[in-house]
């Protein structure tokens, strides 16, 4: 029901399990986002679950379980949970609490990111740079995108070629530099001596945001 439920709201990567075991397996082989968990399992508890979670991950958790009392509750949210909603429950009401956890958890990035010298305007896909704008070729704004998704971090050549290339990236080193030079000349005052692009040798690439994290 509930992944009807979901799946009418246009959430479509939906994994089930019906036990810790089997929980904990697709937290550890997946990319989760959200874990919504019962209390009462076969094997165990759903707090044994969220306990394992919290040990690598900070993914929103909503409890969903029949067990009403208060101390229930209690001991959910202060395991780390984000939300607890009893049974019987609407539909609307899940979908409410789904919706605000994944905001809090998840806000949307800015349609524009500062730089030293220029603006990306991602929404546009140009570069702002002296009263000027500059558009972006696609695998450029995808560069940028993976860089700026970890900005002011060490992005390694390999972690920006597949994000770029997929998973058949071997070969695209010299391509990614050449791509590197192409977005220095457009967000960059000397490309040469880049402010906001900067190499890590024998690493990969940061891009330095103006007051990024």
């Amino acid at each position: 029901m509930i992944q009807m439920i979901l799946r009418e709201e246009n959430y479509i990567n939906i994994t089930t399990a019906t036990s810790v075991e089997e929980a904990l397996s697709v937290f550890k082989n997946s990319e989760v986002d959200l874990a919504i968990l019962d209390i009462m399992l076969p094997d165990g508890n759903g707090y044994d679950i969220l306990k394992e979670i919290r040990k690598s991950s900070n993914i929103p958790v909503l409890f969903l379980s029949a067990k009403d009392d208060m101390e229930d509750q209690y001991h959910g949210f202060s395991l780390g949970a984000d939300d607890y909603l009893t049974k019987p429950f609407y539909p609307k009401d899940l979908l409410f609490r789904i919706h605000a956890i994944l905001k809090r958890a998840y806000p949307e990035d800015s349609k524009t990111t500062n730089l030293k010298h220029a603006i990306i305007h991602w929404d546009r896909a140009e570069i702002e740079k002296d009263n000027t704008f500059i558009p972006l070729k696609a695998n450029e704004f995808a560069i940028l995108e993976v860089l700026n998704r970890n900005n002011n971090r060490i992005v390694t050549i390999d972690n920006i070629c597949q994000a770029v290339w997929g998973d058949a990236y071997y070969g695209y080193e010299n391509s990614l530099m050449a791509h590197i030079r192409k977005i220095r000349e457009k967000i960059e005052v000397n490309p040469s001596h880049p402010n906001s692009l900067i190499t890590i040798k024998g690493l990969g690439y940061k891009l330095i945001v103006e007051g990024g994290k």
